[in-house]
């Protein structure tokens, strides 16, 4: 069951939803068939609820959106960036533990 706090982010809406996003913005690129995205998503979702009005949380489909994961950069998934003001202010690669995407949203709020 997905969140209803969580953005499905597109080439179409990531310049609204999180370039200009007056607060941060944890971004999750994942893919449907990635085993540790599977295993990070409830993490995402539950750090969506957590911080509802303090960040806001999307994902990217990797498949789907395939220029916004080479635009960023994004060669393993998954891939979280925190972005604040229209830039990344942190990054994690591969399923961590809840902890450490903690402490990544707390050092830009």
């Amino acid at each position: 069951m997905a969140s209803d706090k969580l953005l499905t982010l597109t080439q179409n809406n990531f310049d609204d939803e999180v370039l200009k996003s007056d607060i941060p913005v944890l971004v999750d690129f994942w893919a449907a068939w990635c085993g540790p995205c599977r295993m990070i998503g409830p993490i995402v979702e539950q750090l969506a609820e957590e911080y509802d009005g303090k960040i806001k949380v999307g994902k990217v489909n990797v498949d789907e959106q395939n220029e916004l994961a080479a635009q960023y950069r994004v060669m393993s998934i998954p891939t979280l960036f925190i972005f604040k003001d229209g830039k990344i202010a942190g990054q994690l690669i591969g399923a961590r533990p809840k902890a450490d995407l903690e402490e990544m949203i707390e050092k830009v709020l």
